[in-house]
């Protein structure tokens, strides 16, 4: 009998005590420490947050004013600006408002509608065409927005002819050497953009990478611009100036020398040309008025008596919360687990099990702790089970060897072949069952040898098959082989050919006169199958997933004329695990039950 381990007496601890106590101490600095934290930070921080919120207001003011100009640019009115401006409020947390610039200020759109009178100055013009460089200092000298494109926006069939001709031309640099890259401009015209600008113009003035197709204006661009130059030589002409065509980059050309300014005049007249242009194309200018809603707060921190009496009675708030809080918190954690230290002392079987009532660690402990217990239960279910067994396969050969002993001492038998013969058989049957046991306490303990090599599945099988042939044909069973061409595994041949082995003892056994067992081989994937397969009784489907269970076996009487010891299948899946396999079963009872151990090749 094996001697139980002394048990260790663990003293009750005051888990309750203690873990509110630590619970209430650790709440109550954290508390103090981050009021106190706050504090300080609030106070060396007012200024800096206070001058961040005014660069943020400008940042903001410039942003809207962004946005609004782009609204009106691509626009040709003002209709549907309300869901930009209360978009733009809502960012920002302003009121926005846009009026017309006649006298009246009548209202085009309003994020807050008649809550306050308007401020007495605007904010800013919204015109696209007139664009305030303080507000976008990227605007050109012109102060026309470059979303303004009016009559040249591209339609989409030209933008992609024309983007089809660019990606042409990028590949062409980008085989010599170069990394181009493609752009667009507002209008939808693709552009060509290196890093090195004298390497790009020397590629295309060059001839190598042509450009056709890609700068020349399209039928859009080229009616827009025949347009535009109209109306810059009738400007041109008012002037008593010759006429000059502009390109898509709107840039009027220079003279070598002009004393009376004629460059300027004819600057002048382009720019006053495309504002014409566009203009039925833009939305026309509106005053912009951004404010501060009602009510709001004005930055700023005041220490003063009161703030210094609001934030101390804020802090003595603050405490007894973290105090209440700290306390119910602690008591519902304490409640599992004095529930698990009671079932973890509790020493009667079965274990009780925790309720488990919360999903976070303590009630996952919980379930663990349950799990725990059932494995437990169903582990010392399968010891008994197991010592109950292994003394049932011992008692019969045992019993039989010394009945027939205890019988020849009589004079009863007589000591003859026969009679050694059958003392023989017995105790290689001992054997057996012993040389199994040891094999599976091997293969638990971690201790299983393998010396593996490369060998052939169908090899393998033949090896097999001739060594059952005789007891095959002594049962009338038609054992065969059919192996299809596959690569070869690395495992022990004598190891995998035991487990081999076993099935197909067991297929012969439960194989009636007449039927066949057939042993196969197949490649699947990375992986190589063995299969043994026979047309015996079966397995019903209740009794698949036992099959591998030590000393389990259908012939629940155990008799030796039925089965074996019961172990032929465990065995069997340690060996093939071991190899880094599995091995699996499917059965239709009284038709073919096909046991399967799939290698890694």
């Amino acid at each position: 009998m094996r001697a139980e381990a002394p048990r260790v007496q663990v003293p009750p601890v005051p888990l309750r005590k203690s873990l509110l106590v630590r619970l209430l101490a650790t709440s109550v600095l954290v508390a103090v420490c981050a009021i106190a934290a706050t504090a300080w930070l609030a106070v060396r921080t007012t200024t800096s947050a206070i001058r961040q919120e005014q660069g943020q207001i400008l940042a903001d003011d410039a942003g809207v004013y962004d946005t609004l100009v782009g609204y009106a640019a691509i626009h040709p009115d003002w209709d549907g600006v309300g869901g930009t401006v209360r978009a733009l409020a809502e960012r920002t947390g302003r009121r926005i408002t846009l009026t017309t610039q006649d006298p009246d200020r009548r209202t085009v759109s309003d994020s807050a509608s008649g809550t306050s009178p308007l401020p007495a100055k605007a904010s800013a013009v919204i015109d696209p065409l007139q664009v305030d460089s303080a507000l976008s200092p990227d605007t050109g000298a012109d102060r026309i927005d470059e979303r303004a494109v009016g009559p040249f926006r591209l339609s989409p069939a030209e933008r992609a002819l024309l983007l089809g001709a660019t990606e042409k031309v990028v590949s062409c640099l980008r085989g010599r050497g170069l990394s181009p890259r493609i752009t667009h401009s507002p209008g939808g015209h693709p552009h060509i953009e290196l890093s090195t600008n004298q390497a790009l113009s020397n590629k295309l003035n060059a001839g190598v990478c042509p450009t056709d197709g890609v700068d020349s204006p399209t039928p859009t661009e080229a009616k827009a611009l025949t347009r535009l130059n109209g109306l810059i030589g009738t400007c041109l002409r008012s002037h008593n100036l010759r006429p000059a065509l502009v390109g898509l980059d709107f840039t009027a050309p220079r003279y070598p020398q002009d004393p009376y300014g004629t460059g300027q005049t004819l600057q002048t007249c382009v720019d006053t040309s495309r504002r014409d242009q566009l203009a039925p194309y833009t939305a026309p200018a509106v005053l912009l008025f951004v404010s501060s809603p009602p009510g709001s707060p004005v930055p700023g921190f005041d220490l003063s008596p009161a703030n210094t009496a609001r934030i101390a009675g804020v802090t003595a708030l603050v405490l007894a919360l973290t105090v209440t809080v700290t306390v119910a918190v602690g008591t519902r954690l304490v409640r599992p687990l004095r529930a698990l230290t009671s079932a973890a002392r509790d020493q009667g079987e079965p274990r009780p099990r925790v309720p488990v009532t919360t999903d976070d660690e303590i009630g996952r402990l919980a379930a663990a702790f349950n799990d725990l217990s059932e494995r437990r239960e169903r582990t010392e279910e399968q010891r008994k089970v197991m010592v109950s067994d292994i003394a049932h396969e011992l008692r019969n050969p045992l019993s039989t060897i010394r009945s027939w002993l205890e019988a020849a001492e009589d004079g009863i038998l007589t000591a003859d072949n026969a009679f050694t013969s059958a003392l023989l058989e017995e105790a290689l049957l001992l054997q057996h069952i012993v040389d199994d046991l040891q094999d599976l306490a091997a293969a638990d303990s971690g201790t299983l040898r393998l010396h593996p090599e490369p060998l052939y599945a169908a090899d393998l099988l033949d090896q097999v098959a001739a060594a059952h042939r005789g007891r095959a044909r002594t049962a009338r069973v038609h054992l065969s082989t059919r192996s299809a061409p596959g690569p070869p595994v690395t495992a022990d041949p004598v190891r995998l050919r035991q487990a081999t082995s076993n099935l197909v003892s067991n297929a012969i056994r439960h194989t009636p006169p007449g039927g066949t067992v057939t042993l196969r081989s197949r490649q699947d994937g990375n992986h190589v199958l063995i299969e043994v397969a026979d047309t015996g009784s079966g397995i019903s489907p209740e009794d698949l997933p036992l099959v591998f269970d030590r000393f389990w076996r259908a012939e629940k009487s155990r008799s030796r004329q039925t089965g074996g010891s019961g172990l032929g299948l465990a065995i069997v899946r340690q060996l093939t695990e071991a190899h880094g396999g599995t091995v699996t079963v499917t059965s239709v009872p009284g038709t073919e039950t096909v046991f399967t151990l799939r290698l890694p090749a």
